[in-house]
């Protein structure tokens, strides 16, 4: 029993890595060069389809295919720029997991200190409300404070005359 628990295991485990061998694509390149380059450019570059996955870490076909077409162009002899030039005018800066500065993705950039600014401010509003709603401690009434110092000695005379000893 305890080996068929075993061997069941061990195929759970050996499938649950299949996807990530899946996505190895064994390529060559002329020259050290153009194999770091094509590394690089596929783990910088988003994949479209997933949306938070490089390319190398996407199986999904329109991934594969753009890894061929890098591959193809670095082979080509086409520099960083010129591949992130194509890429970028074929399917737009969100192809790039950082893009440039611009008028146009300003907001992309401001956009998480934006929401932190917003969550303070929002923070802010509810603890001056909470403050504001709830009452202020009022002076203690000097009589009530002299009992309550008496019961505090084991006092009888201070009110507490209903006591039994």
């Amino acid at each position: 029993m305890k080996a068929m628990l075993g061997a069941l295991l061990l195929v759970l485990a050996l499938g649950r890595g299949a996807p990530a061998l899946a996505a190895i694509e064994p390529r060559e390149f002329p020259t050290p060069e153009q194999d770091a380059l094509y590394h690089e450019l596929i783990d910088e570059l988003r994949c479209l389809v997933c949306q938070n996955q490089n390319l190398a870490e996407s199986n999904a076909p329109l991934a594969r295919d753009l890894r061929d077409e890098i591959a193809e162009m670095v082979r080509a002899g086409k520099g960083r720029e010129e591949v992130v030039g194509f890429l970028v005018a074929r399917y737009g800066d969100f192809v790039l997991y950082r893009p440039p500065l611009r008028r146009d993705t300003w907001l992309l950039w401001a956009g998480p200190f934006l929401l932190v600014g917003a969550g303070l401010v929002a923070l802010a509003v509810v603890l001056r409300r909470r403050q504001a709603a709830s009452p202020t401690a009022a002076a203690p009434d000097p009589e009530a404070l002299a009992r309550a110092r008496a019961l505090l000695r084991g006092d009888r005379a201070g009110g507490g005359g209903d006591r039994a000893p």
